[in-house]
């Protein structure tokens, strides 16, 4: 399939704009970060949005969503002008707003209001959507909290790449994470080991880093380098070789 020159090189920069802003006080406990995306095209741009473990409130056109985990990558088309506001949450730490499983939300986006009820602020930026949730805090959940920490481990320790490690660091059995993931990630944490160590591989790519991929695949606990490759191609969209001309600045 023939490649839109805009999405090579980090060519897609120079018709969006994103910013991020950090949480204060008690929302940091449940807020990973704010962000916005603003974007001018004169044709529409097909552009790919890849999983991370995180539920987000997101604020466009007037309507306030709230868009479960991603399993997979998907598509959002951009065109003419725009804007959207968003609420990263924390991995685990939706459960409490929701008051129900987050694997109901997995692949899935629904209308903010059948959680926050009908008071979504009308003007979407920081302070106002961090005053918002301060007046929406949940109460105290201890199993959000370890789902949130069980992740975080996860992403900060590359040499975590089997469920059972770190099942036996946190002193759960394999399927009473399973159940702790179902419940307050929304995601398997087989799925989410694999996602944070193909994460190093974006990472890498991002800083310029050339890629040995067999060595690589060994490092982040594939069988080989189909095995990678394979899952590579699941969550992102595209082989890694494909992928990395995203970050190829000639």
């Amino acid at each position: 399939m023939e490649r839109d020159p805009r999405e090579l090189g980090g060519a897609w920069r120079a018709a969006q704009r994103h910013t991020f802003a950090e949480p204060s006080g008690e929302p940091a406990r449940y807020v990973a970060r704010y962000w916005s995306v603003t974007w001018a095209y004169e044709r529409p741009y097909r552009q790919l949005v890849v999983p991370l473990p995180n539920v987000h409130l997101s604020f466009r056109d007037g309507r306030a969503e709230v868009h479960g985990p991603s399993s997979s990558h998907v598509y959002r088309e951009l065109s003419g002008t725009g804007s959207v506001f968003g609420v990263a949450f924390r991995p685990g730490m939706f459960r409490p707003f929701l008051g129900g499983p987050v694997a109901r939300l997995r692949d899935r986006t629904i209308d903010a209001t059948t959680v926050f009820g009908a008071a979504l602020p009308a003007v979407a930026d920081v302070d106002t959507v961090e005053r918002f949730l301060r007046a929406h805090l949940p109460g105290p959940d201890p199993r959000a909290d370890l789902a949130a920490r069980i992740v975080a481990a996860i992403a900060e320790d590359i040499e975590v790449t089997r469920v059972e490690t770190i099942a036996d660091r946190f002193g759960l059995s394999v399927r009473g994470l399973q159940r702790l993931f179902a419940e307050y990630v929304g995601l398997g944490p087989k799925w989410v080991v694999r996602r944070y160590r193909l994460h190093e591989i974006t990472e890498r790519l991002a800083a310029g880093t050339e890629i040995d991929w067999a060595g690589t695949a060994a490092e982040l606990g594939y069988a080989d380098q189909a095995h990678l490759s394979r899952d590579f191609r699941r969550i992102f969209g595209e082989p890694p070789t494909r992928y990395a001309r995203r970050y190829d600045a000639r």
